[in-house]
C-alpha cells in the first residue's frame, strides 16, 4: 500500500518535470517569429530573453504557456494523487505536498529540460503557474512585486528575484501566525532557491553594473572563443 502511494508521488514528479520541460520559449520564437532564442542574447527559453530576441508578442505568448505548464503539473498531480497520504515516522504527508513537488520539478524541468539537453530557462513564470494552481493570492502579490521591481529598475532579472523572494516572505507569517499549510513554504522556499540559483549570472553582473536592462535588444551568443553560436 506504501509502495504505491509513494510511486503515485514519484509518477506526479515525473509528470511534473516532463510538463516543465516543454520549451516553449523555443517552439513559439521559431513559430512566430523565426527565431532560435538559444541563439540569442543569454541563450536561455524563458521569456525574458524571448522578449529580447522575438519581441513583444511571442514574449507574452511565451510567458502564458509557461505559467500554465507550471499550473498543469499542479492540477495534474492532484488528479494522480487524489486522497493518497503517506505516514513517515509522525510526520503525515497527502496530497499538496505531492503538487509541491510536482510543481517544484516542472520548475526544475524548465530550467534543465530533457529535450534540451538540460539547458533551459530561469523558471520564473513556471514558478508562478505552480502558485496559481495552489494558492492565487500569493501568484498575484509575487506577480506584482515583480513587475513593480522590473519597472522601478528596468532589470527584469532584479524583479524576478525580488518576486519569488516576496512570496517566501509573505508566507513566513501566513504560515506562523494564519495556518498556511507547511507546503506552501515548502514550495516558495525551494522555488527560491532553484531561481536565485538560476539568476547567478545576472546576480554577478548587477553587482558589476553589467547587466541587460529592458529593452535591449539580444545579440548574438558568444562562444569561449568570441565567436557567434
Amino acid at each position: 500500500m506504501i509502495g504505491a502511494m509513494i510511486a503515485r508521488y514519484l509518477a506526479a514528479m515525473i509528470c511534473g518535470y516532463l510538463l516543465g520541460s516543454i520549451p516553449w520559449g523555443l517552439i513559439v520564437g521559431k513559430k512566430m517569429a523565426k527565431v532560435d532564442v538559444r541563439e540569442l542574447g543569454s541563450g536561455k527559453t524563458g521569456a525574458t530573453n524571448v522578449l529580447r530576441s522575438a519581441g513583444k508578442k511571442v514574449a507574452i505568448v511565451t510567458a502564458l504557456l509557461d505559467i500554465l505548464k507550471g499550473a498543469a503539473a499542479v492540477i495534474l498531480a492532484g488528479f494522480i494523487l487524489e486522497k493518497s497520504y503517506v505516514m513517515v515516522g509522525s510526520l503525515g504527508f497527502g496530497a499538496l505536498f505531492g503538487q509541491v513537488l510536482a510543481g517544484l520539478a516542472a520548475v526544475a524541468g524548465h530550467n534543465w529540460p530533457l529535450f534540451l539537453g538540460f539547458r533551459g530557462g530561469r523558471g520564473v513564470a513556471v514558478f508562478f503557474g505552480g502558485w496559481f494552481a495552489l494558492l492565487p493570492m500569493v501568484a498575484l502579490f509575487g506577480g506584482e512585486v515583480m513587475v513593480l521591481g522590473a519597472a522601478s529598475t528596468l532589470f527584469v532579472s532584479l524583479g524576478s528575484i525580488a518576486g519569488v523572494v516576496g512570496t517566501y516572505v509573505i508566507l513566513v507569517p501566513l504560515t506562523i501566525f494564519s495556518g498556511f499549510p507547511v507546503e506552501y513554504l515548502i514550495y516558495a522556499l525551494g522555488g527560491t532557491g532553484i531561481i536565485i540559483y538560476t539568476h547567478r549570472d545576472n546576480i554577478k553582473r548587477l553587482l558589476t553594473g553589467k547587466e541587460r536592462k529592458l529593452g535591449q535588444k539580444a545579440e548574438k551568443v558568444q562562444t569561449e572563443t568570441g565567436t557567434a553560436q
